[in-house]
């Protein structure tokens, strides 16, 4: 299961949620579904978006997680 970082990322780079949300053109309300990773589509131009703002490839946005659903895991 992939999991977005984009809080961890914020993070190290001392930057609050607040600040990022204010950047996006997102109801707040999508907005903390898509970095509290309670969704499950995310568009590709947010994407590019939250990388070019926080200066980061969009790989360095994921990570790989077990999924807690799939007992193979």
């Amino acid at each position: 299961m992939l999991r977005l970082r984009v809080l961890d990322v914020l993070e190290e780079q001392h930057h609050t949620k607040y600040w990022l949300y204010k950047q996006m053109d997102l109801s707040y309300q999508n907005f903390n579904r898509l970095v509290n990773n309670e969704t499950s589509s995310i568009r590709f131009k947010n994407l590019e978006k939250i990388s070019d703002l926080l200066g980061v490839p969009v790989g360095d946005l994921f990570e790989k997680v077990p999924d807690p659903d799939d007992p193979e895991q």
